[in-house]
């Protein structure tokens, strides 16, 4: 009886472990296996990586696209005419899409792999997965295309799998990517078949520590003591192995501004140093910033006050008058006190507004606009004309990367958004993002009216949906604003803009309501359009900090940005250059 016992107590442990290993989450990571093993169907090669050249030796097809390899293959090509019936069956996007950071060697970028779990819905048609990742902001995009056998049917219970890509590497520090994992194969509704996810890699103190980042280091401990019209500013010295021999600091406050650069003596103190500022104006807050004197290095802020000093008068030792003398005086000093208090007081009534007046007329403060995210920053779509070469489009990408890191505004670009354009075509991407943004911004060039004198002068046009689609997105937004100013509405919405390398008379003539800016002279007016913000009022003038046109080279994106528009120009002059050439006759 207890033998029975024993083996029923067995068996049911047996199943419970069976339904627990059913339902964990195993992890899938790719194989090293060739096509040839996934088209034979061997079950040896569970998921594979395929490359391009894969794919063309397997399927016999070769794609050429913008995105390289990463297209969204349809269902033929997997499957072939053989079953057909399996084409109209639908593949439900992955979901639990994961960025995980993994370890290395490199001190300026970053190397991550993703990893997701597939849909329970259509798993059995299931065939693949394509992997998408694109730096938003910049040109850089790679591709990952993983392949499960031809024969390998999976069920509901597989959905509890979590499959892994390999590892993305080369990645810059502190940039925002979109990566964006697909189902295969993309059915032939394009309608939920993919999950997106942005993410930022890691800044350098995150990765690094901040002992290894020369840019990102700052001082951490600062300690101020005043005395009189003096302060002593001390500060903790960056690490030895960071180089850094040389500190700025800059104080400004009162319509006063100084700054010094400070080389410390590290003879007698290694860790901290101390600095003496001098003649320091009482009454006065003084807000002042403390860096490595090392280009973009981070700043720390902190404030400084000098009180007012007032001298006590010197002490005396005659002997002073009796007390008999003193309380006459003393009563006729109160009495003559308070009628002088009620006279100033009439006085004063009478002159209150014009004093206020004039308070008002001679104030001039200076307001500094700091940019924090807000939950539901302004939403901007940015459309321009890729005829005036790759110089033009990389400066509108870099526009759109400064624009949203630091206006606080939630850009949309053709550019960020390739599977969304696949998906809905161009003019109905376009169609869509012009009602879902608050504010449309067309930035004016010479490529804009380079399709319509194409076919005046009787010349072949360019290929491309890109040539196409500018002078119908123009139109569109044109008719948009037309209609707008005859329902008397406001145009805020709508914007034009130009470079320092393109002209006035690149605007089209449907933008001639719209408000014109010309970047980067006119950013704080840009951003003054989204938020609404008036620079200026009576009195008052506000800065927005890092957009001034002086200013804005100092973060990283503007940089990048004055880069890009200085690459322009020599492109553009170079282009005007053969044209006058090229238009010049000769003679003979």
């Amino acid at each position: 009886m207890w033998r029975d016992t024993l083996t029923l107590v067995c068996l049911l442990v047996c199943v419970s472990q069976q339904e627990e290993d059913l339902f964990d989450p195993v992890s899938i990571y790719p194989q090293n296996c060739t096509s040839e093993c996934i088209l034979q169907g061997d079950r040896r090669c569970e998921y594979c990586q395929i490359s391009r050249e894969d794919m063309k030796a397997a399927l016999g097809v070769d794609i050429v696209s913008p995105f390289g390899s990463c297209v969204p293959w349809p269902c033929q090509t997997f499957l072939g005419q053989q079953t057909p019936d399996v084409c109209q069956h639908y593949v439900h996007a992955p979901h639990n899409v994961t960025v995980q950071f993994l370890p290395n060697q490199d001190l300026t970028h970053d190397t991550v792999t993703v990893s997701w779990s597939p849909s329970q819905y259509g798993i059995a048609f299931l065939r693949g997965f394509q992997v998408f990742l694109q730096a938003l902001g910049g040109t850089q995009t790679a591709c990952q295309l993983f392949l499960l056998p031809k024969n390998l049917s999976l069920t509901a219970a597989h959905a509890q799998r979590v499959y892994h890509s390999d590892a993305f590497t080369g990645l810059p520090l502190d940039t925002q990517y979109a990566v964006t994992v697909m189902a295969l194969p993309v059915p032939e509704k394009w309608d939920n078949f993919y999950h997106s996810k942005r993410f930022f890699t890691r800044t350098c103190p995150e990765k690094n520590g901040m002992e290894k980042c020369r840019r990102d280091w700052y001082p951490e401990h600062i300690e101020v003591q005043r005395k009189d019209m003096d302060a002593l500013v001390t500060f903790n010295l960056a690490p030895k192995s960071l180089g850094i021999h040389q500190y700025f600091l800059s104080c400004f406050g009162g319509g006063l501004r100084s700054d010094q650069k400070i080389t410390p003596d590290t003879v007698e103190n290694q860790t901290h140093y101390s600095y003496h500022l001098l003649y320091l104006r009482s009454g006065i807050n003084f807000t002042c910033e403390i860096a490595a004197d090392v280009e973009d290095a981070v700043r720390k802020r902190f404030y400084i006050y000098i009180s007012q000093v007032t001298q006590e008068p010197p002490a005396t030792h005659a002997d002073g008058p009796s007390l008999a003398l003193l309380v006459p005086v003393g009563i006729a000093l109160v009495t003559l006190v308070v009628i002088l208090t009620l006279w100033c007081k009439k006085r004063l009534r009478s002159r209150m507004r014009k004093q206020n007046v004039a308070a008002d007329m001679t104030e001039h403060e200076e307001q500094h606009i700091v940019l924090t995210s807000k939950p539901h920053p302004p939403r901007l779509l940015i459309c321009y004309s890729s005829n005036d070469g790759p110089a033009h489009v990389r400066v509108v990408l870099q526009l759109a990367a400064f624009v949203q890191k630091h206006m606080a505004v939630q850009v949309a670009l053709d550019l960020w958004e390739a599977l969304s354009l696949m998906q809905e075509g161009v003019l109905g991407w376009y169609s869509r993002k012009i009602k879902e943004s608050d504010f449309v911004l067309v930035i004016c060039s010479r490529g804009l009216h380079q399709r319509k004198q194409d076919r005046e002068e009787g010349e072949e046009p360019n290929e491309g949906w890109e040539l196409n689609s500018s002078s119908s997105v123009i139109t569109m937004i044109g008719e948009e604003l037309w209609r707008t100013k005859t329902m008397g509405e406001d145009l805020i919405k709508y914007m034009t803009a130009i470079f320092e390398y393109s002209h006035e008379n690149d605007v089209p003539a449907v933008l001639g309501l719209a408000s014109r800016y010309t970047l980067t002279r006119d950013l704080p007016l840009l951003f003054s359009h989204l938020h609404g913000v008036a620079l200026q009022r009576p009195g008052v003038c506000l800065q927005v900090e890092d957009i001034s046109e002086n200013g804005y080279t100092k973060q990283q994106a503007g940089a990048a940005l004055r880069l890009a528009i200085e690459e322009a120009k020599i492109w553009h002059d170079q282009n005007q250059f053969r044209d006058r050439t090229k238009d010049k006759p000769t003679t003979t």
